[in-house]
């Protein structure tokens, strides 16, 4: 206890002999820093550590500052000495920034709907650089900074990559739809075990379908003539076709493919093991497996050609197709009816096609 006493007495002489040289207003700043201190910490009482806000770091700093630094770190501060000199750093970085501040705002954020455009432009045309998008928007009388524009698709992650610019299967086929054929050849069985097979061809932009014929053997010879009959009808019906696309089953000979050349039709081969490439043709030999052929006993040849004969023509007159608006082939969309009174007196009939295995719908006359 009395160690304690002396202990505590010759500390305070020590410190009442320095603040001698110091003038009242370092001492004054000196309470007011150390009173903060306490206030502190009497704000939270119980915090296993003593947190200071910004409020009380400017406070600190501007007590401190016009202190020298010796005098600065003599001090008993419940921080370093250099975390309070670092708080005034910050104090004049802050300072400084908000009086240098420029008059006038930078350039305004673009419109949302100009850079949704924007954005839509690059989906649409994977090719298009960023100045091709530009040129594009000052066509349209858009004004807009070729930077800006670079600046959007960089901020979407957009860029000059190889894969924006290539052309992938899909493209090409929305783009030739309006020249475009596709082919296959489709197997089926008879009760005695006889395989038939049916040649049939698809226009990519109208789903139109043309059975070529049926055979139980598909020779180069029927193969040929078949082809020349599909090339003699698309010339009657004055059809642009530039591109077939087929796969790449031996039943279609050289010869198939020489024809179809002459006539300024160009062969396509999908790859191997890949129907996505040939989809919509597929996806007319399974509606036609699911909505014929697996629903009909075919007897033989004479009876699956007009069985195919009705569905073609069901098909190409009347079933309705989802790629084109629910509209059919060869038959447009009719006008809604908007009459109430004509809702409520419907009359609809229906019409059947192979006995009863395809039924097709009317207004009565």
């Amino acid at each position: 206890m009395l160690l304690r006493l002396a202990y505590l007495t010759v500390t305070n002489a020590f410190a009442a002999l320095r603040l001698l040289p110091m003038n009242d207003r370092d001492k004054e700043v000196e309470i007011l820093t150390l009173r903060h201190q306490v206030t502190v910490v009497e704000r939270q009482l119980g915090a296993d550590r003593v947190k200071f806000a910004p409020t009380d770091r400017a406070l600190l700093s501007a007590l401190l500052a016009p202190l020298p630094g010796e005098v600065v770190r003599r001090l008993r501060l419940l921080v370093q000495p250099e975390t309070v000199l670092r708080w005034h750093r910050d104090l004049m970085r802050q300072r400084h920034t908000r009086l240098c501040r420029p008059k006038r705002p930078g350039r305004p954020r673009t419109i949302r709907s100009i850079r949704l455009l924007i954005l839509r432009l690059v989906r649409e045309n994977p090719s298009w650089g960023y100045r091709r998008v530009h040129g594009e928007l000052a066509a349209l009388g858009i004004k807009v900074a070729a930077a800006t524009v670079w600046e959007i698709l960089k901020a979407e992650g957009i860029g000059l990559t190889p894969g924006r610019s290539a052309t992938t299967w899909a493209d090409f086929l929305r783009s030739q739809a309006d020249a475009l054929l596709a082919c296959d050849f489709i197997e089926t069985v008879t009760p005695n075990g006889q395989r038939q097979y049916i040649l049939a061809v698809i226009e990519h932009a109208t789903r139109r379908v043309r059975v070529l014929g049926t055979t139980a053997h598909p020779t180069a010879h029927w193969v040929g003539q078949a082809t020349r009959n599909l090339a003699m009808d698309l010339e009657d019906a004055g059809a642009t076709v530039n591109y077939l696309i087929r796969d790449r089953d031996s039943k279609f000979p050289a010869l198939f493919d020489q024809i179809l050349s002459d006539t300024g039709i160009q062969v396509v081969l999908s790859g191997i093991r890949i129907p996505r490439m040939n989809s919509v043709m597929e996806h007319w030999v399974q509606t036609c497996r699911h909505e014929l052929l697996d629903r009909t006993l075919i007897w033989n040849e004479r009876h699956l050609r007009q069985a195919l004969r009705e569905f073609e023509h069901h098909h190409n007159t009347h079933r309705p197709h989802q790629a084109m608006n629910q509209a059919a082939p060869l038959r447009a969309v009719p006008e809604p009816i908007t009459d109430p009174g004509r809702i409520t007196r419907l009359d609809i009939r229906r019409h059947d096609r192979l006995g009863g295995v395809i039924h097709e719908y009317c207004h009565a006359a």
